[in-house]
């Protein structure tokens, strides 16, 4: 195995990550945004006003791309699988 195939099997396991959190980090940092601007306007300053709303969305977030999020680890898995025996060889 060269430097250059495990960095090529690193950056695609990274590239999976990203696709992976992108969605969730997003709509998280979306609704943090959100929540954040409206207790910056009313000056409510309560810990679970911003916590709750994003916990919520973050779980919509997952029914909605969950599926999504499966084919793409589990086709991630399944290319790393059958290129192992190349990758020994």
């Amino acid at each position: 195995m060269t430097p250059e195939e495990v960095l090529d099997v690193g950056m695609q396991a990274l590239w999976v990550s990203v696709l992976l959190a992108g969605p969730l980090l997003g709509t998280a940092l979306a609704v943090g945004l959100v929540v954040g601007i409206f207790q910056a306007a009313t000056q409510i300053q309560e810990m679970t006003l911003s916590f709750i709303p994003k916990l919520l969305a973050v779980i919509i977030t997952l029914f909605v791309a969950g599926s999504w999020m499966l084919q793409v680890i589990v086709g991630f898995t399944q290319r790393l699988y059958t290129a192992i025996p190349g990758l020994l060889g």
